[in-house]
């Protein structure tokens, strides 16, 4: 009999589901203001590669919550996937922060032509 974390039955389809969804409705909005948005094209990659990574981050993480606890190396497993996952975690920060950067700038021509 496999042991994981113990978690009520339907909690990590609950996790799963909720998160996919949300992450699926940000990705298709970042993709539509993509397209929409020719001189941001940047920056909306940037954000885009932050979502997936995060995705990754947090399937990691989950991946991580439901290991076999029985496992020989089980504890060293976990301390790695939980790693992995602060590692890409941080990673897709930085690029969520340098996709926000890229929004921000304005232009000069922009500054000259703007109205106080």
């Amino acid at each position: 009999m496999h042991r994981h974390l113990p978690l009520e039955e339907e909690v990590m389809n609950m996790l799963i589901g909720g998160f996919s969804t949300i992450m699926f409705i940000a990705i298709i909005t970042v993709i539509f203001l993509w397209r929409r948005n020719h001189a941001q094209r940047a920056a909306f990659l940037w954000i885009l590669v932050h979502f997936v990574s995060f995705s990754i981050a947090v399937y990691l993480a989950l991946k991580a919550i439901s290991f076999d606890i029985n496992h020989p190396m089980s504890s060293e497993e976990i301390s790695l996937l939980l790693g992995e996952s602060g590692v890409l975690w941080g990673g897709s920060m930085i690029c969520l922060l340098v996709g926000i950067f890229k929004l921000s700038k304005v232009k000069k021509d922009d500054k000259k032509n703007k109205v106080l």
